[in-house]
C-alpha cells in the first residue's frame, strides 16, 4: 500500500473534521451567551441528537448490507474484479440506503 498518498489525505480529513468541530461549538456558545431562548437552543441540541442517531443508523445498515455483499462475493469464490463483482457491492450499498430510509421513515 502506497502510504505516501495515504498520510496527507488522512491529515486533510482531520483538520477538516478538526475545523468543522470547533466551528460547530462556537456556534453553539454563542447561542447560549446572545441570549438564544432556552427552547431553542434545546430544539437545535434535540436535531443534532436526532441526526448523530441517524447518521449512526444509517452507516450501520450500509456497512451491514456491505458486508453481506462482500461474503457473497466469498461464498460463491469470486477472486478477480469483475463489473459482476462491483454490481453486487453496488447493489448491496444501495439496499443499505433503501432500507435505512425505510427504517428512518418508520421512526419519524
Amino acid at each position: 500500500m502506497n502510504f505516501d498518498v495515504l498520510i496527507p489525505i488522512t491529515l486533510f480529513v482531520c483538520i477538516a473534521y478538526a475545523i468543522k468541530a470547533i466551528v460547530d461549538a462556537r456556534v453553539r456558545r454563542q447561542m447560549v451567551t446572545v441570549g438564544g431562548s432556552e427552547e431553542l437552543v434545546r430544539s437545535v441540541l434535540q436535531g443534532d441528537e436526532l441526526r448523530r442517531r441517524h447518521a449512526s443508523l444509517h452507516w450501520g445498515i450500509v456497512l451491514l448490507a456491505l458486508a453481506i455483499g462482500f461474503g457473497l462475493i466469498q461464498a460463491f469464490g469470486w477472486q478477480d474484479l469483475t463489473p459482476g463483482v462491483v454490481a453486487v457491492l453496488a447493489g448491496a450499498t444501495g439496499l443499505g440506503n433503501l432500507v435505512f430510509y425505510a427504517v428512518a421513515r418508520k421512526l419519524a
